[in-house]
């Protein structure tokens, strides 16, 4: 009797001892010549030698090979005017005169590109590169659109040359790859969601309600299928997740950020964020879940940074109810698992009406009867310094081993493409 308590009590101490055992994480890099993009003179200041980042999205398509996954770059080398003096050592309202929000595209015909690469070894190599291009077969830029019913940014060259918008353009941000080698995408500026054939020609994109004139000159359908209220989204803080149910029925796709709805003081304090789930047989929204934001009182040493510094930036279905997603700031990436049994459908309710008020961004869910998704830690990168920062991509290897990949800018401050691998996390 003694025997048997002692034998199930070490079992259990081992059952214990794994439960808590660190995650073991292997660090893959890549040097392909291949991810080299443009050397940048700035007049007056430095030079940057910018490579392609590859790493705004990671999914890997049941039955792929072990180690292939497709990965996505987004609209190209960019950043704000304001932060001209720290990155490119030159004055940026020189640069960017009299335009507020101004942003500086170093390389602003570089292409949103779709591409495969292999892990193996102790690095990974490109496979495959498919640009995004309009259905003539003429790349889109990652330049801003020129929108009408939601704000956006006024682009400059690194000359400090304005440069103009383009309706075909995309900021490609997630993706998942279907039986038939086409392609979902999220998009982060309109925001839209985009369909791409295997060829990487856009055979739809569908944009909020009311906004579709904005894109009549982009050279492929679209059309006014997701909700009128998302043109509320903050300024490159659209849609950046997007998942496919294993049957491949349904996507799931949710914005990085809560809407900046009914301005943005609500967004930058805001938690509420929205989920959405689209059938693909029924051609429709079926579904608008809420989740919320993980707050900066959790994210180590930025407790007192505005709650809008944290975002989601990625999302992975273990099953049709059952998600990954990754909550982060530019230090910090939270992979959370998420369920949606359970949570409220609000889809066409009267928080998707942009009159409502207080609005879905305002109020506390309990008090507005809204269940949101559960949510549950399942690693934190804080306690990993090894693991890179900005992780926006998630995968499953074959044997069930989380794939991250991050998103370096291109280069811009001297960060390059990481994959990881880790191992021992309870996903269930």
């Amino acid at each position: 009797m003694r025997a048997s308590f002692l034998a199930r009590l070490a079992l259990g101490l081992c059952f214990a001892s794994a439960a808590r055992a660190a995650p073991v994480i292997e660090i893959f890099s890549g040097e392909d010549p291949e991810l080299r993009l443009a050397t940048v003179a700035f007049e007056g200041g430095k030079t940057l030698e910018l490579a392609i980042g590859i790493g705004s999205a990671a999914f890997r398509r049941p039955g792929a090979p072990e180690g292939v996954f497709v990965t996505l770059s987004d609209r190209g080398p960019n950043f704000a005017c304001a932060d001209a003096k720290e990155l490119a050592g030159v004055d940026g309202d020189k640069l960017c005169p009299g335009a507020k929000g101004g942003r500086i595209y170093p390389v602003p015909d570089y292409s949103p590109t779709i591409y495969r690469i292999a892990v193996e070894g102790s690095g990974f190599r490109l496979l495959e590169a498919i640009p995004i291009t309009d259905q003539r077969g003429r790349p889109v830029s990652g330049l801003p659109n020129p929108l009408t019913k939601a704000t956006t940014e006024v682009p400059f060259d690194a000359r400090g040359r304005r440069l103009d918008p383009r309706a075909s353009a995309i900021d490609a941000e997630g993706i998942v790859e279907l039986a038939d080698g086409t392609f979902w995408i999220g998009e982060e500026n309109a925001p839209s969601i985009l369909r791409v054939g295997r060829d990487g020609r856009v055979i739809r994109r569908l944009v909020p309600a009311g906004s579709e004139s904005d894109f009549a000159d982009a050279g492929y359908p679209v059309e006014g299928k997701l909700p009128a209220i998302l043109v509320k989204r903050q300024i490159n803080r659209g849609i950046e997740s997007i998942a496919v149910s294993p049957d491949e029925r349904f996507l799931w796709f949710m914005l990085q950020n809560p809407l900046a709805h009914p301005d943005t003081k609500t967004y930058q304090s805001a938690r509420n964020i929205r989920l959405f789930q689209y059938d693909l047989v029924e051609d429709r929204l079926v579904g608008e879940y809420v989740y919320e934001l993980t707050a900066m009182s959790e994210f180590a040493g930025e407790e007192q940074r505005p709650q809008s510094t944290a975002r989601v930036s990625e999302l992975l279905a273990l099953d049709g109810d059952r998600f990954l997603l990754v909550d982060r700031t530019e230090r910090t990436s939270k992979i959370v698992a998420i369920d949606v049994r359970g949570a409220t459908n609000i889809l066409g309710s009267a928080w998707d009406d942009p009159a409502t008020s207080p609005a879905l961004e305002q109020v506390s869910l309990a008090e507005a009867g809204i269940v949101p998704v559960r949510k549950r830690l399942v690693f934190d990168s804080s306690a990993h310094p090894e693991v890179p920062v900005k992780i926006e991509g998630l995968a499953l290897f074959a044997d069930g081993a989380l794939m991250m990949i991050n998103d370096d800018d291109f280069g811009i401050d001297g960060r390059r493409t990481l994959v990881v691998r880790v191992r021992g996390l309870d996903l269930r």
